[in-house]
């Protein structure tokens, strides 16, 4: 699964990554979590455009809004099926920023968080879906998203036996635009050569906490 990353790019940066205005003002982040605001690309009208997404998906039929704290996650193995995510997964996908994710491994009683960055440090992508909702007594709109899950790979199934999807920047498009039909292949599990990981202390566990102590590497 994943429950947590961080993301320390600047505006300036996300723009020229993904060839999308972004004009939202960015402050590092170390300890996203779920039921929060998170940046995401998504097309408008054919084009990428940077939004603040709740991260926890309402499908649009859902009759409130605390199912979206189950939905942090979608398997990507049943994205086209379920009721949940299919909708979203046939015209509403989009691409979430970060630069390191966080996984916890059981031993005995005690869980261990470890932290997953790319070896230059450089950001990444996340395959994500998207989905609005409309709250039937406020009429207030909610956008919110879900991040992809596979099986781990040899690098991540040391640690949690699942990894969010990455999509490689030359199939940014193809991910953003395609025929869902066609995008199994973006969501096999696939080797993370360009990948660390390594533990971090526990002060993460805790979602209130943030800054860089958050992916402080564990001495112990």
């Amino acid at each position: 699964m994943c429950g947590r990353f961080s993301l320390g790019s600047s505006s300036e940066a996300v723009q020229k990554i993904y060839g999308a205005p972004c004009d939202l003002p960015l402050t590092p982040r170390y300890n996203i979590a779920p039921g929060q605001q998170i940046l995401a690309i998504k097309l408008n009208n054919d084009k990428r455009l940077a939004a603040k997404l709740h991260w926890g998906l309402i499908p649009a039929w859902a009759r409130d809004r605390s199912i979206g704290a189950k939905l942090i996650n979608a398997r990507g193995e049943t994205l086209a099926e379920k009721p949940s995510f299919r909708s979203a997964y046939k015209s509403r996908r989009c691409l979430i920023p970060a630069d390191g994710f966080y996984e916890w491994k059981t031993a005995g009683k005690t869980k261990q968080p470890y932290y997953f960055q790319r070896v230059d440090q450089q950001l990444f992508s996340f395959a994500g879906i998207w989905e609005t909702w409309a709250d039937k007594e406020t009429q207030e709109v909610v956008a919110s998203c879900a991040i992809i899950t596979t099986a781990a790979n040899s690098l991540a199934s040391a640690v949690h036996p699942r990894m969010p999807v990455v999509i490689a920047e030359n199939d940014f498009q193809e991910w953003l635009q395609g025929d869902s039909r066609h995008l199994q292949r973006l969501l096999e599990p696939v080797e993370w050569p360009d990948f660390k990981v390594f533990p971090v202390t526990t002060f993460v566990n805790n979602a209130r906490n943030e800054g860089a102590r958050c992916v402080e590497q564990f001495q112990g």
